[in-house]
């Protein structure tokens, strides 16, 4: 069954909460879920059928965790073929003429650089899923409450390219407005959606009447249909069940809100029983669908959008990675020192680079297996979008299929052959790309020549299905010392591209001025000129001071920048409130060297922390002095950034990693017995087999100096106990993602209470500061950076 047809004409509704329906009929805390389909399949197709009869139009097979991977924690691995096979089966003999969804979780796991997961590890799990569910008679795969766009990507990809499947992608988002790594909304849609998503949206992350803000950015960007499937409120024990805070009858009114907030598929997710949807059903038989045909043009990194067209400010590509021209950066990559590329990366984006070009075409390297590698750690320094360029369109594959985002391409030519090898992969990543006014003829003379060049490239990508507004098309920025009339060519092209065609336009400045003297005169003569014909982006060297001067002042004056706020922001005097990185580093750290650590702590730069410990190390500062007066000064830096949100979980992760390897050098040069701050003990409480929250906890803690004792996830109260008696920890870390699991939190602490005096801090998805006091904890943790905080004040009072 295709539900995209009848969304045509109505609205879609799904159905609420397997795990809910499971626990009411038995499933008890570590018990696996999806075991049930081959344990019990009568229950499972009595919960599927109670669904179907409250009016539920879709079904989700009861697969969420069942993955190789995940399966793992129950010693399962080896039965999914035949847990996927039964769930499938049972989900389309409840169904009838209703449509059965593939249900696809998150794999449980960081993905690389911030765990150990790989790409192509999640891929295959996922793919496996894709194959065997399709093989059992799914209409459809739905990927759901996915926290990392990238674990998103590649169960996207996995499923498009092994099965014949629809998909669906659903995001979760935590209270402020983020996924856990990072990603808002609208950089969600604009990231996933061209990837060939036939809908979008957001599950589980909270109720009904606070996910109306996401879906309303969402639909401010979506060319797709929008699902929403909230959470029946905050989950809380009363009485050693799991309730949630919201009617029935309030979740249908406040759910029918998000239809005219933007979505056309809705559900329910924890909490919602088929009474939840069968109210839901009737509260929205009546109503109106908002649709809208979303047009423009955007790029996006884990973290951010970045608009272009003349709605939005010039968007500033840095040129700077590209070895062309440079010898020492060509040199370097020959040697895989790709520490002067991260160096430019940081660098570009401070200066005010809105996308970073990504170009390390030297000849004798192998760039199928280097370009990834330096993208995938380019991506995790900076927050902007990445522009892969490269000839090689192999690379240029590599590169994109593991961008956490929405690349540029650079570039498409209307040569033949460049349309025929890159426009496929535009449309199968969903990018946007460069397009090239080059044709078989060679060079374009002229305006004239340059245009058709562009219409050959538009109808060429819009015959292939990508969107217009993914196409950018480059005018072509040649020398006028020796064709002086170039110039005025590409300016005029520029204006005829943007009035016929409709499309973003770009251009390369450094071009027009080769050969001349002061090349920086004609350069920003000619972008302040190119500017007021519309030009939308600039591939520029933002470390130009000057040349950066110059385009801020033309964006004022040819109103791009909406009430100068880019203009004020750059140029106004420093009220001595705002000091940059650079001055706390001089007022905190007394040698060059541990300046420099300090900065790479801060930008999360690992290269090269070794030799940099040693020689301040050589310089005579004793271990512990590096610790507190540089280390945990610059962690605090990352922290306050993190709180204020301009950091993120990845950089958080990626200033940790750094501290970590500073650690290891360190402490072959401390005394024995130095350098703990005290001992932790962290667990994942009895029952629940998710640790992803811990482990980020696990490494902050450590990179603040503590000892930390990892007892692991799914642990029994007695064995936390035992080593609490062991080990004489003063502090200990409880987690729980289950509600189901709450219980056993609540167990773990009241035995610890009877036998020893500890402090005891809690966190996880399904904990709120209330009920964490309730059941007797000494602090609650929002997240990983309040963990630290948590153990500073607990042991600074001890102390």
């Amino acid at each position: 069954m295709d539900i995209f047809k009848n969304l045509k004409n109505s609205i879609i509704v799904f159905d609420g909460a397997m795990g809910t329906m499971l626990q009411k009929k038995g499933l008890k805390t570590g018990e696996c879920p999806e075991y049930y389909n081959l344990l019990h399949p009568d229950i499972v197709y009595e919960i599927h059928k109670s669904y179907i009869d409250a009016g539920a139009d879709v079904i989700e097979t009861n697969t969420f965790g069942a993955n190789r991977i995940k399966l793992r924690s129950y010693n399962l691995s080896d039965k999914l073929p035949e847990i996927v096979k039964s769930a499938v089966q049972i989900a389309r003999k409840a169904a009838g003429d209703k449509a059965v969804a593939l249900s696809m979780g998150p794999i449980g796991e960081l993905m690389e650089p911030f765990g150990k997961l790989t790409f192509d590890e999640a891929y295959n799990a996922f793919a496996e899923v894709a194959v065997e569910g399709e093989k059992a008679g799914a209409d459809l795969a739905l990927i759901e409450t996915m926290s990392d766009i990238l674990e998103a990507k590649a169960a996207i990809l996995a499923v498009k390219e092994n099965a014949n499947l629809k998909v669906i992608c659903t995001m979760t988002f935590q209270e402020d407005g983020r996924t856990l790594m990072g990603t808002d909304p609208v950089t969600a849609v604009v990231s996933l959606q061209g990837l060939g998503l036939d809908a979008i949206g957001v599950n589980c992350s909270t109720g009904p009447d606070m996910m109306a803000d996401i879906v309303k950015k969402m639909a401010e960007v979506s060319r797709i249909p929008i699902l929403a499937q909230p959470n029946a409120g905050m989950p809380h024990l009363e009485d050693g069940l799991t309730l949630y805070d919201i009617t029935k009858e309030k979740f249908a009114v406040e759910t029918k809100k998000l239809l005219e907030c933007g979505a056309s598929i809705v559900g329910g997710c924890c909490g919602t029983t088929p009474e939840f949807i069968k109210l839901l059903k009737a509260e929205i038989h009546d109503t109106e669908k908002k649709t809208a045909v979303k047009e423009y043009t955007a790029v996006s990194s884990n973290t951010k959008t970045v608009f272009i067209g003349s709605d939005y400010p010039v968007c500033v590509i840095g040129e700077r990675i590209n070895p062309t021209g440079k010898k020492k950066l060509s040199a370097a990559i020959k040697e895989g020192n790709f520490n002067l590329i991260y160096d430019e990366a940081v660098s570009q984006e401070k200066l005010g680079a809105s996308v970073l070009d990504v170009n390390i075409g030297v000849p004798g390297i192998n760039e199928e297996e280097l370009m990834p590698r330096i993208v995938s750690q380019v991506q995790n320094i900076v927050n902007v979008p990445l522009q892969i360029d490269s000839s090689n369109v192999r690379a240029i594959e590599k590169a994109v299929r593991i961008v956490r985002g929405k690349p540029i391409i650079n570039s498409v030519s209307a040569k033949e052959k460049s349309l025929q090898e890159v426009l496929p992969i535009v449309k199968k990543y969903g990018t946007s790309v460069i397009g090239l006014t080059i044709s078989d003829d060679g060079l374009p003379k002229d305006a004239d020549e340059r245009l058709r060049n562009a219409e050959k490239i538009v109808k060429a990508a819009l015959e292939y299905g990508i969107p217009k507004e993914d196409i950018i098309i480059d005018c072509i920025a040649l020398t006028v010392s020796s064709e002086q009339t170039a110039a005025i060519e590409t300016l005029k092209a520029i204006k005829l591209v943007k009035s016929k065609l409709g499309v973003s336009t770009v251009i390369g400045l450094s071009n027009v001025s080769y050969g001349l003297p002061e090349r920086q005169l004609i350069n920003t003569a000619f972008l302040a000129m190119a500017i007021s014909y519309g030009l939308d982006a600039v591939i520029v060297n933002p470390n130009d001071k000057i040349t950066m001067d110059i385009l801020n002042a033309s964006m004022v004056l040819s109103s791009r920048d909406k009430r100068c706020e880019r203009y004020i922001n750059t140029y106004k005097k420093d009220d001595g409130i705002n000091k940059t990185s650079v001055l706390s580093v001089e007022k905190k750290t007394d040698s060059n060297a541990r300046e420099v650590l300090y900065r790479d702590i801060l930008e999360g730069k690992k290269a090269d922390i070794d030799r940099l410990v040693l020689e301040i190390l050589n310089e005579g500062v004793e271990p512990l002095s590096i610790v507190d007066n540089t280390i945990i000064p610059a962690l605090k830096d990352v922290g306050d950034k993190y709180d204020k949100g301009i950091y993120f979980l990845p950089q958080l992760l990626n200033s940790a990693e750094v501290v970590e390897s500073a650690f290891k050098v360190l402490k072959e040069k401390m005394p024995k017995g130095m350098g703990s701050k005290g001992k932790i003990i962290l667990a994942t409480v009895e029952g629940d087999i998710h640790d992803i929250g811990k482990n980020i906890v696990k490494v902050l803690l450590e990179n603040y100096g503590y000892e930390v004792i990892d007892l692991g996830k799914d642990v029994k109260p007695s064995k936390i106990a035992d080593e609490v008696k062991r080990t004489n920890a003063k502090l200990i870390g409880l987690s729980a993602l289950m509600t189901t699991t709450l219980n056993n939190m609540e167990k773990t602490i009241k035995i610890l209470r009877e036998k020893y005096d500890i402090k005891i801090m809690v966190g996880g998805a399904v904990l709120t500061k209330d009920y964490a006091m309730k059941i007797g904890a000494d602090y609650y943790g929002s997240n990983a950076q309040e963990a630290v905080r948590i153990a500073d004040k607990v042991f600074s009072e001890i102390n």
